[in-house]
């Protein structure tokens, strides 16, 4: 079965429904986008909110840890439902403006790229189109 990704208003979701947060990050008029160790394809900085992290922080740590952003600027874009198999996910969209870049940290990322687009090998093609679009709006 397909994951189904249902939009939501910015914010509409309390903080503790909330389990992701995927970034859009912009650097010098380009996208991010990370891949992973273990896989050969890409996608936006993102991860796990952790137990009693608020999602400003995580998206903060995220793009330290993915993409080693030390300095950017967010905006919540939107919060999302993700059902795939009769299980939902909540997540926030943020559009980070990236000022500054440091030496990828040694973690979960092998490499970053920068794109004026989205890739065509995604890590979840069914999810980040969508996402990527609403940040294209902005």
């Amino acid at each position: 079965m397909t994951p189904v990704t249902k939009l939501l208003p910015p914010g509409s979701l309390d903080d503790s429904e909330l389990t992701y947060v995927v970034m859009g990050a912009r650097y010098q008029g380009q996208w991010i986008f990370v891949r992973h160790r273990q896989r050969q394809t890409w996608e936006m900085p993102a991860g796990h909110i952790e137990p009693d992290e608020e999602p400003d922080r995580a998206a903060v740590r995220e793009l330290y840890e993915e993409a080693g952003v030390v300095n950017s600027s967010l905006t919540v874009i939107s919060d999302y439902k993700v059902t795939d198999g009769g299980k939902s996910a909540f997540g926030r969209l943020y559009c980070a403006e990236v000022k500054e870049l440091e030496e990828l940290p040694d973690h979960e990322i092998e490499e970053i790229k920068l794109s004026v687009e989205l890739p065509s090998n995604l890590t979840y093609p069914e999810v980040q189109p969508l996402l990527f679009s609403l940040l294209t709006l902005h």
